[in-house]
């Protein structure tokens, strides 16, 4: 039995007990047993974080920028090993995990390039002889909460700019997915970052991360995950007065316009609705197609889905992985079922399929006739399930587009630069794809939404600095 530890001020410690990391294509495979924190070392971790904090605020930018490019080095040399770890343990084929594994090792070298960048600004007071300094410092020890569906990449764009920044680290993963996170661990531990700057406490949410959004010595918490969560986290880091970020979910709508070139909107909604099993918080579920094309798009996407593969994540040629765990897979199935209660035809897929090994697999579901305010259209099912809402016209779709109280991706399938640069401007959504899928962002820009989606700093990016530093402005007499 292979057993993998927390990382606290440098050493690696058992936690009370260990849990074993199944392979969701493969539920004979065991990937390896994780330990299970609990608040006593989150304890330890954060005691760590914060007296290390003292002299790693104040290193050498050159120091960080050598670390963090390490890490981004040794990440992009093992990106096919890593992104096969992480087919194997999250469900998304191979392809993809290579390619979440090489964004992860370049948002570290992004911010190993940040650390030279810091900047500041001089200006004259309004008092004769007086200058004034606005400078960032690290806002100081910071907890980061990551969930499953991405396990190097969202623990990357929240760990590189916390330490380039030169903030110190107690970092939880998803208990779904701890060998991603145990492999990110041990690389950045070799890395030369001192010890205590960087902690892993793996274990249940209920645990762990309560006891991180508690404990006095956290000065922020930033998190990714449901929107009933991270509720109650920004009340808890209210009590606290502790800075907070939240990423949680989204309802994303794809428009698709009459004058769209067919088989690009078709193209664009099969990779942003299923791909990635539709795991990802900008996946588009709610598919809004005007009435001229509305009967050619419902035979197209038909057509195409029939030559979408779903099967082991780590075969070659599967399109579709399995859903990443027995609750997942319940819940969207119960959201097919939903659906078909509510009057939607479904009009492809939606059920458990039984391949050769024994996985969650499930069949890409597609509604037809359906309408904006049913539950399938309002609630965010995090799976392969998407539905199509038929509207009259552009005005309808831009509408029905924003009917939701989330705000995270949207996009619009047209030719017409018309419609395209209205919708860029009246979208209510934090990003938006034109002749894009919803799903698929770079590494360098901001990240975040509207509404429910998104609350505190956009993440990734020069962005970034707004949530992991803290300005001072400081006066000097001539």
């Amino acid at each position: 039995m292979t057993q993998h530890d927390n990382l606290i001020n440098g050493q690696w410690l058992a936690g009370n007990s260990y849990s074993p990391n199944l392979n969701p294509s493969n539920l004979a495979d065991v990937i390896g047993h994780y330990t299970q924190g609990d608040a006593v070392q989150v304890g330890e971790a954060v005691q760590a974080a914060r007296s290390a904090f003292v002299a790693w605020s104040v290193s050498g930018i050159q120091a960080r920028a050598d670390a963090l490019d390490k890490i981004g080095n040794e990440i992009l040399a093992r990106k096919e090993e890593l992104g096969s770890l992480l087919a194997r343990e999250e469900g998304k084929t191979r392809a993809e995990g290579v390619g979440e594994a090489a964004r992860a090792g370049n948002i570290f070298k992004f911010f190993a390039g940040e650390c030279l960048r810091l900047g500041g600004e001089t200006l004259p007071s309004v008092r004769p002889g007086i200058g004034v300094d606005i400078t960032r410092e690290p806002v100081g020890v910071v907890g980061l909460i990551t969930p499953w569906n991405f396990p190097l990449a969202i623990p990357a764009w929240k760990i590189a700019p916390a330490l380039a920044h030169g903030n110190c680290v107690v970092f939880k993963p998803a208990d779904l997915v701890p060998g991603c996170a145990w492999a990110l661990a041990d690389i950045i531990s070799r890395s030369g970052i001192p010890a205590g700057v960087f902690n892993l406490v793996m274990g249940r949410g209920s645990v762990i991360g309560d006891a991180l959004v508690n404990h006095p010595g956290i000065d922020a918490i930033s998190f990714t995950g449901s929107q009933g969560v991270g509720a109650r986290i920004a009340q808890a880091c209210a009590q606290s007065l502790k800075k907070v970020q939240l990423e949680m979910g989204g309802k994303n709508p794809q428009v698709v316009l009459d004058d769209a070139d067919l088989q690009t909107a078709v193209e664009l909604c099969v990779q942003s609705a299923f791909f990635s099993t539709g795991q990802r918080c900008t996946a588009s579920s709610r598919l809004i197609v005007t009435e001229g094309i509305y009967p050619k798009f419902i035979d197209a996407m038909k057509k195409r889905m029939t030559t979408l593969k779903v099967g082991d994540a780590l075969e070659a040629g599967i399109d579709i992985g399995p859903v990443s765990s027995q609750s997942q897979l319940e819940q969207d199935l119960s959201y097919v079922d939903i659906g078909k209660a509510e009057g939607a035809l479904l009009a492809a897929g939606g059920q458990r399929l039984k391949l050769a090994l024994d996985g969650f697999y499930m069949a890409p579901a597609l509604f037809s006739e359906s309408v904006a305010s049913m539950r399938i259209n309002r609630e965010e099912i995090f799976g392969p399930v998407a539905s199509v809402i038929q509207v009259r016209d552009y005005e309808e779709a831009l509408a029905t587009a924003n009917d939701t109280p989330f705000g995270l991706s949207a996009g619009i399938a047209t030719t017409s630069l018309k419609y395209a640069t209205h919708f860029k401007r009246h979208s209510q959504a934090g990003m938006v794809m034109v002749n894009l899928p919803t799903a698929g962002v770079d590494y360098h820009v901001p990240f975040g939404g509207r509404k429910a989606s998104s609350y505190g700093p956009r993440e990734q990016g020069r962005y970034a600095q707004e949530f992991f530093t803290t300005v001072k402005t400081a006066y000097t007499l001539a």
